[in-house]
Order: structure tokens, then sequence, then C-alpha cells
């Protein structure tokens, strides 16, 4: 394939080729311009000198190389792994974020450059009547289950065809004045839904599996069977960081960078049924990954989730209505790329989200935003460089799209969990770091941790309560619940450093509430 070049952000006919420079000092940004050359860099799960990966959760150890000390030079309050107290990894190399198992010769083939994305943008689906903003950043519902440590068990086959295309609804007009709420489908115009109001659930990146050499047995059938209980609620949500495609004979990745410093990700579109099956609504597109292979296989994605009635967000001006126990629900992406809502521009995300309050009752925000690395914990109230990239400002997109109406902030894309952080009592989850990663993510450290977030909200958006449950990924990127728990002290430290008074109360059972006022 052609490598896209220069920074990730860019298309391809705007990047020179360029080589991979060496890795800066730990005291530089890693995001400095120049980086590695690839568009996502190395994150390759193996230290130097050993053929095997390091999978051991609790070895402190992130990307497979030796631990060099602690995030910022503390280590955490309280033990992450549950025996003697470690210290966080600190900087390690971007190479070493992504597993290169999956990559044979194959796949290395040479392939023509990608093409511009679609002049016009597709068409939102979007659904008249009420809103409430949800932001799926920091602060959506995540439900992380503790359990057994035992890696999935694949039981049957799955269908490698793409699945029938769904057309998409044209725009409706606003119901409302922007970023008013509507209550007009609610009993007495009072507030929709249930009294005891609806769940949300939410988690990091996705990713099923590598082909054409890295796909989990049975088409990957059961794969998240062991967290699916964890999963369950009324409209549940997920961050898709690959393709569902076969191969479409473009890419991101030549053949000397594929498995190298460049990383794409792709599995049938056939592997739609195992989000069916675990019970996904909600499906973001939003993100780093999303046009590995294309427009042709951003094509297919949108074609197989049509297929199995599953929605999905992040397309510019997209913006997605579902619906749960008679509550309309907008969720809208947003990432640093072309093909998604900049979250760099806080003008136009203000807009959008002010719009979709007008259409529904919900808003929900799932964002793609910050810079990758065990360093890269901390949210800050600055933007955020990677490998040339503006990763955006964390705290200030969230804060303006909250400001405009959003109800819950869903975050992910650092590959680590980041803190809570409550804002004019809307929840804030700025990033909830590795959900599943066959073949493709490192499994060991704190990149090998993360959560399901659950929350629950009334209709109108007002919270209710939350609830974190820890995962982590087993061996070779299994999602399974986490026994030790580890997301929750770790999640809980980071917010009390980053947002001592605003941060969320995480209790030692994942309960999440909101600060005192």
């Amino acid at each position: 394939m052609t490598v896209y070049g220069g920074g990730p952000s860019r298309w391809p006919d705007e990047q020179p080729e360029r080589g991979r420079s060496a890795p800066p000092p730990p005291e530089q940004p890693t995001g400095a311009a120049g980086g590695y050359g690839a568009p996502t860099g190395r994150f390759d799960g193996f230290a130097a000198g050993r053929s095997e990966p390091n999978d051991d959760p609790g070895s402190g150890n992130i990307w497979g190389g030796e631990r060099t000390g602690s995030v910022y030079g503390a280590p955490p309050v309280q033990p992450l792994y549950g025996g003697e107290r470690e210290p966080i990894p600190g900087p390690q190399r971007p190479e070493d974020l992504y597993s290169a198992r999956a990559y044979e010769p194959e796949e290395r083939a040479g392939r023509r450059k990608l093409p511009l994305p679609p002049g016009e943008p597709v068409e939102p689906r979007r659904g008249g009547g009420r809103r409430t903003a949800i932001i799926l950043g920091a602060v959506a519902a995540v439900v992380i289950g503790a359990g057994t440590a035992g890696a999935a068990t694949f039981l049957g086959g799955g269908d490698d065809k793409p699945a029938a295309s769904q057309g998409q609804s044209s725009p409706q007009p606003a119901a409302a004045g922007a970023g008013s709420k509507s209550t007009g489908g609610s009993p007495a115009g009072g507030v929709p839904g249930p009294a005891e109001g609806i769940t949300l659930s939410a988690t990091g990146d996705i990713v099923m599996g590598m082909a054409p050499n890295g796909l989990p047995p049975n088409a990957g059938k059961g794969f998240f069977d062991p967290v699916k209980k964890y999963l369950a609620a009324d409209f549940q949500m997920g961050n898709l960081e690959q393709v569902l495609t076969d191969d479409t004979g473009v890419g991101k990745c030549s053949a000397d960078s594929a498995g190298k410093t460049c990383f794409a990700f792709r599995t049938p579109p056939g592997y739609v049924q195992n989000l069916t099956d675990a019970g996904f609504k909600m499906m973001n597109m939003a993100n780093n990954h999303a046009y590995d292979f294309g427009e042709v296989g951003y094509k297919n994605s949108q074609k197989a989730l049509d297929g199995a009635g599953i929605k999905y967000t992040g397309w510019p001006g997209d913006i997605s209505i579902g619906e749960a126990k008679g509550v309309k629900i907008a969720v809208i992406g947003f990432a640093s790329y072309k093909w998604s809502n900049l979250c760099s521009d806080l003008d136009a995300a203000e807009k959008i989200v002010k719009e979709a309050a007008t259409k529904a009752d919900m808003v929900v925000v799932q964002v793609h935003m910050g810079a990758e690395g065990s360093d890269k914990t901390h949210a800050k109230n600055e933007t955020e460089m990677f490998l040339g990239e503006n990763r955006c400002n964390p705290v200030a997109f969230s804060h303006r799209v909250v400001d405009a109406g959003a109800d819950l902030v869903i975050g992910h894309g650092p590959h680590v969990m980041r803190a809570m952080e409550f804002y004019k009592g809307r929840l804030i989850a700025y990033s909830l770091g590795n959900f599943a990663g066959y073949k493709a993510l490192s499994t060991g450290g704190t990149v090998g941790i993360g959560g399901v977030l659950k929350v629950t909200l009334l209709g109108d958006g007002t919270w209710k309560g939350g609830l974190l449950t820890p995962t982590y990924m087993a061996s070779p990127g299994l999602p399974q619940p986490d026994s030790k728990k580890q997301a929750i002290p770790f999640v809980s430290n980071l917010t009390k450093q980053d947002f001592p008074s605003t941060g969320a109360k995480i209790a030692e059972d994942g309960t999440i509430t909101a600060p005192a006022a």
C-alpha cells in the first residue's frame, strides 16, 4: 500500500513519502512534528530482543519495553495490580502500542493510492422530536466488570460476506430553537421516558482482529461473551477502531511499513455479527482507523452495520438518532480527521450539538481525542499533539459541548484510561482506554486495562447514577472482566489529581457519583 506519509490527519495526495526518524528522548513530546512517518505509529507490544509479547497485566509494562518509571514521576496512590504498589510506566516509544503479529507478506503487497474522501458528506440520519445531549468522551456510562481472567471461548462460525445496505433518512427540520431541549414526546410535556431513567453503556477501543492472518477462530463467535452481561443496557455503544471490509486493494500502509511502522485494522464484514450478539446499538466511527482502507472500506463498514441494524456516527455533519424506552438519543462522533466532525473546531462542535439538541431528548458525544502512550494518562486543558497531529484540547472541547447541550461525553484515543469529571452536572469520561484488540493492541500494563461505563440518566439527560466495571485484554486481546479491578483505583487516582474539585467520586465497587456541590 501507499503510506499517507507525514501526519496521519492529512490525505494521500497531500503527503510526501517520509522515512522513519529516531524516537525523541523521553522529555521531548512524542507528538512533535516529524514523528515516525506512519499514520498511527507502531505499537507492537514486543520488547526489544523478545519473541513473545508482554501479556502480563500486572507487570506495569505497557508496550513491551522495560519499565522506565512512573507517569510524571509519581507512583499511584493505591496498588493498581493487586499486590505491591508498582509505578505506572513512563514514556515509551510510540512504535510499541500495536501488535505486529498479524501481518504477513500477502498483506504487505503493493497497493494503489487511497482516493480522496467523497465530495459530499454521507447523508446524516436524523430523527425529529426531542433532545438531550450526551457527550461520550470522558463521562459515559461505562461498566467494567470484575470476574474471571480466562480467555473467551469461540464456538461457531461467522458470515464473512457484506451485509445488505440500508439507506439513511433525510435530515428533518428542527423542532425547536438550537440548543433548546424539547419534551414534546413526553406525557404532558414532562420528562420523557420512564421515571427510573434509562441506562447507557460505553466502551473504549474495539478491534476484533487483523485480517488476513490475525483473526480469531470461528469468525470470533463468542468474542464478547465474557463481558456481555456487563455491557447490557438500554442503549449500548462502542468505538469501532477498525474497518469491516474484505481487502479493498487500497490502504494507508506501504509494503515496507505494514506491520512495522504502520497499522491498518480490518476484519471481514461478517464480524459485525459479534457486535450484534454483544448487544451494541451504536458504534462510533470517528477515529484514526475508520478510513484505513479508503472510501470503499469505510462504506463497507457502514453497509455491514446497516445490515445488522446497528447505528453509527462520526461522518462530518452526521447526527445519528437512536431510541430507548421512548427516549430519543442523538449521538455525534468527533475526532481529528477529515472523515469526522473535528474536535479542534469548537465553534462547529457547538453548532452541531445545539442542532442535535433540537432533535432528541439526549445528546451523547463520542470523541477520539488526546495523545497516545503510557505517559498520556492525564487530561489537561491544553492542545495535545501526537505524531504531528492536533489531537485537540480534551477539557476545552468537552466543556464546550456540554455548554452546547451535551448530556454525556465519552472519550477514547490515548489507549489508556483517563479521569472522569462532572461539568455542569454532566459526566465527561476523558478516555475509556482499550476494550478489545485481538492481535492488534498490546495487552500488557495499563494499555491492557479498560472498562465498561454504565450510566443511568433521566429522559432529559439529568444524572441519576453510574458504574465502572473493570476489564482487561487477555492475550492476544480478548475482552475479559478483571477480578483485580485495576481500572477503579487507576481512574480514581487520576481523577483526584486532574480534577480535585470537579472530579467524579468512584467507590471501591466502581459506583460513580457527582462531587458535593
